[in-house]
């Protein structure tokens, strides 16, 4: 897998954590998050 298509893996899962969490939770909250996200997108 080429670096692009990780980091837009990455940042896809960044800005749907964002979308459907909206803003105002603690970081660890968005990272439990965001490590969901991307568990799922393997």
């Amino acid at each position: 897998m080429e670096h692009e298509d990780v980091t837009e893996k990455i940042i896809g899962c960044a800005y749907r954590v964002y979308n459907e969490m909206g803003f105002g939770f603690l970081e660890s909250v968005y990272e439990k998050c965001l490590l969901i996200e991307l568990q799922k997108a393997g």
